[in-house]
């Protein structure tokens, strides 16, 4: 199975930007979906995008439609989260994962999954 390590969270202020990366190894991601969420103390984890295997489909949670983009690079076996106009309430531990599909992904019951990166908010 793929192995996932997530970099780039820390702490910004209301309004900042952060760039999350997803590093993969021991397999390529090239054919498989990728996915953010994000799990905020006391919370269910929570879907946050996807992207398909080739980068031409991309889908967002409502809360950060406009704010983030989810991206990737097949070549490099990364994938990527640029999170802009943040809030308070995106305080989060942020995960990245790849399935097969999109149906599994947010099933969340399968598939690879990183170890997550603190993104914390401040007002």
């Amino acid at each position: 199975q793929v192995q996932l390590v997530e970099s780039g969270g820390g702490l910004v202020q209301a309004g900042g930007s952060l760039r999350l990366s997803c590093a993969a190894s021991g397999g390529t991601i090239s054919g498989l979906v990728m996915g953010w969420f994000r799990q905020a103390p006391g919370k269910e984890r929570e879907y946050v995008a996807t992207i398909s295997s080739n980068s031409g489909v991309t889908n967002y949670a409502d809360f950060v439609k406009g704010r983030f983009t989810i991206s990737r690079d097949n070549g490099k076996n990364m994938g990527y989260l640029q999170m802009n106009s943040l809030k308070p309430e995106d305080t989060a531990v942020y995960y990245c994962a790849v399935d097969q599909t999109t149906y599994l992904l947010v099933r969340r019951k399968s598939g690879s999954w990183g170890q997550g990166t603190q993104v914390t908010v401040s007002s």
